[in-house]
């Protein structure tokens, strides 16, 4: 059974720092794209980055280009999402999503599977 678990998500204040971390269990990292995903109360999700099955494609949202940083483990079964110099407006619950892409995509509609989200709150 595919499934994935976040975690990482908090409270902090502007100009701070998280990590968030997206555990895979029951299939190969290596075979799956996995995107970071946000949705904010009224709004719609938003991809915010995405790493290729092998890694050799990542890209990130206009908003968060410069500031976040995805990565992945294969030994560890994990994806991170490095999130620096958080702003208020980065406030959202974040999701991690695979799918057995060859590419990596920011669009929601692509990934079949979702962990459950984890709450990430920017404020002083």
């Amino acid at each position: 059974q595919l499934q994935l678990v976040e975690s990482g998500g908090g409270l902090v204040q502007p100009g701070g720092s998280l990590r968030l971390s997206c555990v895979a269990s029951g299939f190969n990292l290596d075979h799956y794209a996995i995107g970071w995903f946000r949705q904010a109360p009224g709004n719609v999700r938003e991809g915010v980055s995405c790493i290729s099955s092998l890694g050799g494609a990542i890209n990130y949202a206009d908003s968060v280009k410069g500031r976040f940083t995805i990565s992945k483990d294969n030994a560890k079964h994990t994806v991170y999402l490095q999130m620096n110099s958080l702003k208020p407006e980065d406030t959202a619950v974040y999701y991690c999503a695979a799918e057995g892409l060859p590419y990596c995509s920011g669009s929601y509609h692509l990934y079949a599977y979702w962990g459950q989200g984890t709450q990430v709150t920017v404020s002083s």
